[in-house]
């Protein structure tokens, strides 16, 4: 059983879906120093921390750490490359704080815009300052949204309500997505020039460090507005301290250098401040903690390492495919079966997976061995894969057969020295779920892999169905959805059948002997 530390305020979801998972140890102590807890459970495999700082000097303290969770987006309180050399693997959840943040931003906005904050102020004391606190309207005004990740959306989606020009500068962003969002795509420059609200949501890196400076600045509206709730570094403070007064401009922050008491430099410039409250609502707290769990969870049955953030994985990978991966294979290892030594698989990424190929291995050869150690580099996956005697063809993919980013597996094994057998699966991601869309010559099953099920393989004739389902139902087993597709050209049928509960090998044999099968077994996706 794996220890799991969290040292830290978070929703007790977390320690709630890692007890249930069965797998894990979970202690949850806020109170005590985090050096004293490394004293006491040195044998800790993984940490779940919010804005804990996660320094060179913890990370010594816990011999025994793999896996160091942040949740939330921001990690820039752990240290992750120290954490890389001694072999440990930082995750985040992005996503999780997002909503809070966008609504946050639009907090800010009305706040200013109407001098909620001040107003407040001097109405409690008695006065009654209508004509100082003429405000604006939002609406009908240009927003400048910097990065169109999740949060970035967020705000546009939030914004569409106040009828706002919304311009966005993204350089990963397709300009067909930004305007599926009603997001005109622009270099920074003509952003900054054109937008009455300039609102930041991107990293802080080596690439956008005082990325907003004063040739930005100057080009800005007068009177124009500026929210920074990304991070303190990505605005050359001094640039607007300088352009502040000549423009005018309005500055809305809620992002620091520390996140800690005490003077802030940028209090001279702002016109509202925040002690980081981005993230803090009672939702995104617990959204966080349950992603957190989640996340190692399936890390350590999955392999899905799309969340790694101190590997090189490449942005924009889904997690759902990751998932998606995993499943199809487990599956077409099932089918190819127990007794048949593996000796090739073949892949196939089409449309945007396809840059992502050797990620999307890791998933992959989990689902084919729980030996394979996740916590690996995606470089051991093929090296494990010919220590097993596995050979990897990656096909190259025809974007003209329309199998826009869907995954195909085959395998091929040995029964013996003459005898091979093969499997092959099709899956793809449906409005975010799951679909088996082929498996071997039966094509268009748009099977949902979730759940128990019931495969059924026979020779196509009458009847058959209504045999499965009498005999099941005599098993006291409801059916919940069927898909009965047929190979005219062999005269073949595949029954699968999602059901209520387990079924039994020995009910499995009955009905495979009665309808004559070619092949029946029982599969728990699970979720």
């Amino acid at each position: 059983m794996k220890k799991v530390l969290i040292p830290t305020k978070l929703e007790s979801v977390a320690g709630e879906i890692l007890k249930a998972h069965g797998g894990y140890e979970v202690i949850q102590d806020d109170k005590t120093d985090i050096l004293e807890q490394a004293r006491k459970h040195p044998d800790a495999y993984a940490l779940i921390v919010r804005s804990e700082k996660i320094a060179p000097k913890v990370i010594d303290a816990f011999p025994g750490l793999k896996v160091i969770v942040r949740a939330g987006t921001g990690y820039d309180t752990i240290d992750v490359k120290y954490a890389r050399k001694k072999g440990m693997d930082v995750m985040n959840t992005p996503g999780a704080n997002s909503n809070a943040v966008a609504e946050e931003v639009i907090a800010l906005m009305l706040a200013d815009a109407r001098h909620v904050i001040p107003g407040d102020q001097t109405t409690r004391a008695g006065q009654w300052e209508k004509k100082k606190f003429m405000g604006r309207e939002i609406t009908g005004k240009t927003v400048g949204i910097v990065g169109l990740g999740n949060i970035g959306q967020l705000v546009a989606k939030r914004l569409s309500g106040f009828e706002t020009k919304l311009l966005g500068y993204d350089p990963v962003i397709s300009g067909e997505r930004a305007a599926s969002m009603h997001v005109e795509l622009v270099d920074l420059p003509d952003l900054f020039a054109r937008s009455d609200y300039v609102t930041l949501h991107i990293p802080e890196n080596d690439k956008t460090r005082g990325i907003v400076n004063a040739s930005l600045l100057s080009k800005m509206k007068t009177g124009a507005t500026l929210i920074n709730c990304a991070r303190s570094g990505v605005v050359n403070e001094a640039d607007l301290r300088a352009v502040k007064p000549e423009k005018r401009l309005r500055i809305l922050n809620d992002v620091y250098p520390e996140d800690k008491e005490g003077p802030k430099s940028i209090a001279d410039v702002a016109d509202i401040m925040l002690p980081h409250l981005g993230a803090s609502t009672y939702e995104a707290n617990a959204k966080a903690a349950q992603r957190a769990a989640e996340e190692l969870i399936e890390f350590d049955d999955k392999g899905i390492a799309s969340f790694i953030v101190n590997r090189e994985i490449p942005e924009g990978l889904s997690e759902t495919f990751c998932d998606l991966a995993y499943t199809i294979t487990r599956l077409c290892h099932h089918l190819l079966g127990a007794d048949v030594k593996l000796k090739t698989l073949e892949t196939s990424f089409y449309g945007s997976l396809e840059p992502f190929k050797d990620w999307l291995l890791v998933p992959i050869v989990r689902a084919l061995s729980e030996k394979f150690d996740s916590s690996m580099d995606f470089r051991s996956a093929p090296q494990f894969l010919k220590e097993m005697g596995v050979e990897v063809i990656n096909r190259a993919t025809d974007p003209g057969k329309g199998f826009e980013n869907s995954i195909t597996i085959d395998l091929t094994g040995s029964l013996d020295s003459d005898r091979l057998r093969k499997c092959s699966l099709r899956g793809t991601v449906a409005e975010g779920i799951l679909m088996i869309s082929r498996i071997n010559e039966f094509d268009r099953l748009y099977f949902e892999p979730k759940g128990r099920a019931v495969f059924f393989l026979y020779d196509d004739r009458p009847g058959v169905l209504g045999q499965i389902g009498v005999a099941l139902a005599a098993a006291n087993t409801n059916i919940e959805d069927v898909r009965n597709p047929h190979n005219e050209r062999v005269n073949q049928s595949l029954a699968i059948m999602k059901v209520n509960q387990p079924v039994s090998e020995a009910v499995m044999t009955k009905i495979s002997a009665s309808i004559k099968a070619l092949a029946a077994f029982y599969y728990d996706f699970g979720g």
